[in-house]
């Protein structure tokens, strides 16, 4: 992989790098801050970007919020959020574009080298790597949240499809139904996820995530 780090504190920035250059990937640069992370990812293109949230100046959601536009510009770029903070507004609106090549892990959490490489290489693929717990903040999860259980076989290929990105044409194309039957199933997985229409929150990603979380 080529990859981009962004991280402001020192000794983890370099530790990062030298986890990933271990296992034979290059890092292309590794950054302090959000506007240096900008310009890294459009200098050298690269094929996955690993960012702290909180960094310079203000150290309150820069990385994420440098993520997700840079994820806007280039939804094939595959990004991996690595702190030790949920912060759900910018998350939702990072996974709003469709879950493949999306990662959210919380540091104090990953126990293994291993598994951290595993997971970045997962994201770099196409794949998800979201921790459990910020699932969990994200979708507002609790023992009384209906499930994905409630849905029918249909329902959940629709909505498998639906956490890979897909519009609902290309879900469409891919069950070789009409784009007006999949507007029924997604009708049907709002309804049963328990998801009603809402300014603030996006039913198409709350209802992936319960996908994810399953």
């Amino acid at each position: 992989m080529r990859v981009v780090v962004a991280e402001d504190t020192a000794i983890l920035r370099a530790g990062l790098v030298q986890l990933l250059e271990e296992e034979g990937h290059t890092v292309l640069a590794a950054v302090p801050d959000a506007e240096l992370l900008r310009a890294a990812v459009l200098d050298h293109r690269p094929d996955l970007v690993v960012s702290d949230i909180r960094m310079p100046p203000t150290h309150t959601d820069e990385g994420l919020r440098a993520v997700v536009e840079l994820r806007a510009a280039d939804p094939a770029l595959a990004v991996l959020i690595f702190s030790q903070y949920v912060e759900t507004q910018y998350a939702t609106r990072l996974l709003a574009g469709g879950s493949a090549g999306v990662g959210y892990l919380l540091k104090e959490r990953v126990l293994d080298a291993q598994d951290f490489i595993d997971a970045l290489e997962r994201v770099a693929a196409g794949g998800t790597a979201l921790d459990p717990e910020v699932v969990n903040q994200l979708m507002g999860a609790g023992p009384s949240r209906r499930t994905v259980d409630e849905l029918s076989p249909r329902e959940r290929e629709v909505l498998a499809l639906m956490a890979e990105g897909r519009s609902n044409a290309a879900i469409a194309a891919a069950l070789v139904v009409t784009e007006r039957a999949v507007e029924k199933h997604v009708a049907n997985i709002f309804l049963k996820l328990g998801l009603p229409v809402s300014s603030a929150d996006h039913r198409r990603v709350l209802a992936v995530l319960r996908h994810l979380g399953a």
